[in-house]
């Protein structure tokens, strides 16, 4: 039998269960399915959202697991593998266990992953001391000794803004050359007394389970407490892209062209969160899942409502 819903909501991250609050009260039918994936997971803590600042991502999302499900929506830990559009219009998805669902209406919060840098140690301290948002964890590292990674020139962006945390921030560059950072970049680095230095990081020193310092390939090792890098975003746009959904590139990876409530070009399908965009950090992803579940659930009245209209 296929399960039938007013609203299917693809992630159950915040910018899904956001969507899920509103329609749940809106008293619509509604399924979130979440792959249990969050792009936060590696984070002990997340800052900046009021009233929930500093608390660990697990529990607040299990905390929004349950207000969720007190107004009878259901959630499913599972993931969707395929969807289409039938005649009417509305949408055929399949989850990996095999289970058909219906829904009228879409709310893709698929988010994206992080793709890190391929230096030794990276990856595994990411979330703790590597860090890639100053305004995720600035506050809480302030003052140490910064590093930052250089990927691209772009880089040389992220130096100039953790320098508002630290006055001790050596930018690494890695894998970009010296003739690549602009005139501009060198008297902006200048101002902010960014040291910069040159040559290939070979891997991260790490003693008693802390990060030390960075060492290049020519042996030399330069001591910080904290290392700053820039993931390479890739947004899960799968089931966007089945959809026929218009994508627009951008610096950050390929994402959904959007109107302001999340509105795909594909109708009846909205997107929010990191999969519209890399810097929707929790706050943002929460409005964005909000905005979405109105409007998908005005949609929905006035559709029905010139559906009995027209039948009189």
């Amino acid at each position: 039998m296929t399960e039938r819903y007013e609203a299917v909501v693809v992630g159950g991250g915040t910018a899904g269960l956001s969507a899920a609050l509103v329609l749940g009260r809106a008293r619509r039918r509604t399924l979130v399915v979440d792959a249990g994936e969050p792009r936060n997971a590696p984070a002990a803590h997340m800052q900046g959202y009021l009233s929930r600042d500093g608390m660990p991502p697990a529990a607040f999302l299990a905390e929004g697991r349950r207000e969720v499900e007190g107004y009878g929506v259901a959630l499913v830990r599972d993931r969707v593998v395929d969807v289409a559009r039938d005649g009417a219009g509305e949408f055929d998805v399949t989850l990996a266990d095999g289970r058909p669902v219906h829904a009228r209406r879409l709310i893709v919060t698929t988010g994206l992953a992080d793709e890190l840098p391929s230096v030794p140690g990276v990856a595994e301290r990411f979330g703790r001391d590597v860090l890639h948002c100053p305004y995720c964890h600035g506050w809480e590292v302030r003052d140490e000794a910064f590093g930052v990674l250089a990927t691209t020139p772009m880089s040389v962006h992220q130096a100039l803004m953790v320098s508002q945390w630290s006055k001790d921030v050596t930018l690494f560059l890695h894998t970009v050359r010296e003739d690549e950072l602009t005139d501009d970049d060198l008297r902006r680095l200048a101002a902010a007394r960014v040291a910069v230095v040159p040559g290939e990081v070979a891997e991260l020193v790490v003693a008693d389970d802390r990060f030390t310092g960075v060492r290049l390939t020519d042996g030399t090792t330069h001591a910080r407490s904290v290392l700053f890098v820039a993931p390479r975003a890739v947004p899960r746009t799968g089931l966007l892209e089945r959809l026929g959904a218009e994508l627009r590139e951008t610096p950050f990876g390929t994402y959904p062209v959007v109107d302001e409530t999340g509105l795909t070009s594909v109708p009846g399908v909205w997107a929010a969160g990191n999969a519209i965009g890399f810097a929707e950090q929790v706050v943002n992803a929460a409005s964005g899942g909000y905005r979405a579940a109105a409007t998908l659930n005005g949609e929905l009245l006035f559709t029905d409502l010139d559906a009995a209209v027209a039948r009189g």
